[in-house]
């Protein structure tokens, strides 16, 4: 390639043990791509994708080294730079988007200023214009209200909503090179599709070149010209997206490809067996040889070459011309979905509402809540025994408010909360007693704010079951390495910090830990969007089982409207804290559709090059419903008068328990 933006030679990067040996998470990677071009990194948690990403800015996390190798920039090696080159150049001419958006924003400063520094550092923009451009990056990244917004702090924000300010902060110095690390885990599918459209136009017009780590391939389908597949430090797979996507010619790919949930049919998708090999365990042959169905005695022993196939496409495998014929293995089948008719209601939600808003001096004083629209209001939803009944909606939508609510984390202003029919509205979880703590769940979407970052994974995971159980010695071992089986970590975990692990791998403990306690009802808040795709086939499978073995119930959340398929029994659609859609899940993906349903489904991505999102132009979420009306009524496609803006919308029912919030009459909500 001429003149490339990046270049990486023979790239090895590893960490000392505490047996003084080198073990590489990196081994011998060469990649290079110019102005303009967009490549994917995709594999597996702790295949290194976030590590050759990083390593491309010349940052490497606490206790790794460069082993040997450069990583060049405009043709200067990055590890050569001294500290003061690589500031100027980091966050200007190289930026990037972190996959944890809590942990690069500053908690105690607010979101504006924050943003106006990068404006400051990074252009050369005079002062009197940082506030505009400031705002113009906020709506750029779909947030509403930009200048209400830019007095709130981080804590103020939800997840998706704090990602899209990284995103901001990262756009502002208008790049050359753009490392996104996980850039929409956190986002939900409209919000995903509009910012991949962004970047691509962005990319475009500007020439700012791209490196995408994901595990959502649909994403990486949506934005990259070519794919890099990793495996254990390793490059297997480069080519363009077309040619991976299609027709991988690795095996280990076809295996990623296979793991995928679809949105249009309720499978469980098949999950690789195994798992990659820790750092220096690898040994003299093939990597992936051990879960390959291809493998043969050579590959266990010598370890095959990256070499082209094409002009286009380099793979490393000693059979890559078996691949495109190996068959396709049949996907597990998920038990039949029981009758709700008859099992138990074990939690029952009755006019929840919820809000936010802190009473004034005045208020207090009255002893009156402030007169403000709840962020979650009239939810009436009964939770069977044994079912899960998923949760959907973008960021802002009340999806974890009311996990958390149900918790015990948070407060209700009105309604009831009744467990088995007892009422635990007014417990916090302070107040609870051991057991109910131990009957409910909650698995946390980031894992960082819910693992003790002093503690290692075994003692994580033998708190629950000391507590609950009060399991000692081997007993406390066992289980505690069993439980890590069963999430597809192994006990070399057990003495590591959450700050060495991944992203995926703290969700797996945060999982884990959830099952320590044998709960009778877990409530999921978006526990896959950090996982790869093989390990979230894993847990969707292990979910499903638990299920049906112990009649554990979940209540999960989820931007993922594929794996939201795979798993529920029932669905709700919430737009800005109301249910606007409720049913059996093969029938709320089926028309007659809410229109914000079929607006969302319309947004999801699939790993497939020819296959583009519909997407509203100009669609912006708003931060709270109108005062009267149909809350949907500003964004609706399909708004149909002053009835919308002014009566609330009929309940109507679509077939039996499928329930459509709406003033259109059902014969004229069609398909997409």
């Amino acid at each position: 390639m001429d003149n490339p933006l990046i270049q990486i030679r023979n790239l090895s990067v590893g960490f000392t043990s505490q047996s003084g040996d080198t073990l590489q998470i990196l081994n011998n990677i060469d990649l290079s791509f110019g102005k303009g071009q967009t490549i994917g990194l995709v594999g597996e948690s702790g295949s290194g994708k976030s590590t050759l990403a990083l390593a491309m800015m010349g940052y490497l996390k606490t206790g790794l080294r460069l082993v040997e190798g450069t990583s060049l920039f405009r043709g200067r090696d990055v590890f050569s730079m001294d500290e003061g080159t690589l500031e100027n150049i980091r966050g200007g001419e190289i930026a990037l988007i972190p996959q944890n958006a809590g942990q690069s924003l500053t908690p105690t400063m607010r979101v504006g200023n924050q943003i106006a520094e990068a404006v400051k550092l990074h252009t050369s923009l005079p002062k009197d214009q940082w506030r505009d451009r400031v705002i113009e990056l906020l709506l750029q990244v779909r947030l509403p209200e930009p200048k209400t917004l830019l007095s709130r702090y981080p804590h103020e924000f939800s997840g998706g909503q704090q990602q899209r300010v990284a995103i901001a902060m990262a756009l502002a110095g208008e790049p050359d090179v753009l490392l996104l690390d996980e850039p929409t885990t956190g986002l939900d599918v409209t919000t995903q599709a509009h910012i991949l459209e962004l970047l691509r136009d962005l990319s475009a017009e500007t020439g700012m070149a791209m490196v995408y780590v994901s595990h959502d391939l649909g994403a990486i389908t949506r934005v990259s010209d070519r794919v890099a597949v990793m495996y254990a430090g390793e490059l297997v797979l480069e080519g363009t997206t077309r040619q991976v996507l299609r027709k991988p010619a690795h095996p280990y790919a076809r295996g990623l490809l296979l793991s995928i949930p679809r949105l249009r049919e309720a499978v469980v998708p098949t999950s690789m067996p195994g798992r990659p090999p820790p750092p220096g365990e690898a040994g003299p042959g093939c990597a992936f040889a051990d879960r390959c169905p291809l493998a043969e005695r050579r590959c266990r022993e010598e370890r095959p070459e990256l070499l082209p196939t094409t002009t286009q496409e380099t793979v490393r495998c000693h059979f890559r011309e078996r691949v495109k014929h190996l068959p396709s293995p049949d996907p597990p089948k998920r038990p039949e979905r029981q009758s709700l008719v008859d099992a138990d209601t074990i939690l029952q939600l009755d006019g929840l509402a919820v809000s936010y808003a802190k009473p004034g001096i005045l208020d207090q004083i009255l002893g009156r809540l402030p007169r403000v629209t709840p962020t979650v209001e009239k939810v009436n939803l009964a939770v069977h025994r044994g079912e899960t009944i998923g949760l959907v909606g973008e960021s802002g939508s009340g999806k974890t408010t009311i996990l958390r609510t149900i918790a015990g984390l948070l407060g209700p202003q009105n309604g009831t909360i009744a467990y088995h029919g007892s009422e635990i509205l007014d417990t916090l979880v302070a107040a609870r007693p051991k057991d109910l703590l131990r009957r409910i769940q909650l698995i946390f979407q980031n894992p960082d704010a819910s693992l003790n970052p002093r503690h290692t994974v075994a003692e994580i995971l033998a708190l629950p079951l000391k507590l609950y159980f009060g399991l000692r010695d081997k007993e406390l071992r066992d289980r505690t390495v069993a439980l890590l089986e069963q999430v597809r970590l192994g006990k070399h975990y057990l003495d590591r910090l959450p700050s060495q692990l991944s992203g995926g791998e703290k969700q797996r403990v945060a999982v884990a830990r959830a099952f320590a306690a044998e709960p009778e009802l877990i409530l999921c808040d978006e526990v896959t969007s950090a996982l790869d795709v093989s390990v979230q086939a894993a847990l969707l499978d292990l979910l499903i089982d638990l299920q049906a073995v112990r009649e554990t119930t979940y209540i999960f959340v989820s931007h993922d409207l594929a794996v939201v398929r795979v798993l529920a029994d029932r669905v709700a659609v919430l737009y800005l804290g109301r249910i606007c859609e409720i049913g059996p899940v093969d029938r709320v993906y089926l028309p007659p559709f809410h229109p914000y349903t079929e607006i969302l489904l319309g947004a999801v991505l699939e790993p497939d090059p020819d296959a583009k999102p519909t997407l509203a132009a100009g669609d912006i979420v708003e931060l709270s419903p109108p005062a009267e009306g149909c809350p949907f009524q500003h964004r609706c496609p399909r708004r149909i008068g002053d009835i919308c803006d002014h009566v609330i919308p009929p309940w109507r029912q679509a077939g039996t328990d499928h329930s459509i919030r709406c003033h259109i009459p059902l014969c004229d909500l069609g398909a997409m």
